[in-house]
């Protein structure tokens, strides 16, 4: 299971995990936080490059240099329209085979592997709890 706690702060909302990591959370105006639209995409990039980069390493083929950009665009007051993940990769050096792999991992990890990705692309039920 995966949970994490948000929890309103004396300078805005803070979200920690059990394992003592934290992020600040607050809106597009506030300095040093991360909005709550801006962590989703940071998950799911998140979620491409930690299971994208052991799989291509284990093939042998370590990028030198495996980042991404993560964006979309606000189509509506709460709604998203397509998120585009663009990766910025550096190859290593005389690895001709690094690209072939790389492309052919992140493809699966795109399209079966994320569960942040597979999460956003399929229904789910999400319920919330008032007392």
């Amino acid at each position: 299971m995966a949970e994490v706690r948000v929890e309103r702060t004396e300078d805005g909302f803070r979200a920690v995990n059990d394992r003592g990591a934290s992020v600040a959370i607050g809106d597009g105006d506030t300095a040093g936080v991360f909005t709550p639209v801006e962590l989703l995409l940071a998950a799911l990039g998140g979620c491409e490059l930690v299971t994208v980069e052991p799989l291509t390493a284990q093939r042998g083929h370590r990028m030198a240099r495996l980042a991404a950009t993560v964006q979309a665009d606000k189509i509506a007051t709460s709604a998203l329209g397509t998120i585009t993940v663009t990766y910025d990769v550096e190859l290593p050096e005389g690895d001709e085979k690094a690209a072939e792999v790389l492309k052919a991992v992140a493809e699966r990890v795109h399209e079966k592997y994320c569960t942040v990705g597979n999460a956003l692309r399929e229904p789910m039920k999400v319920d919330q709890v008032v007392p």
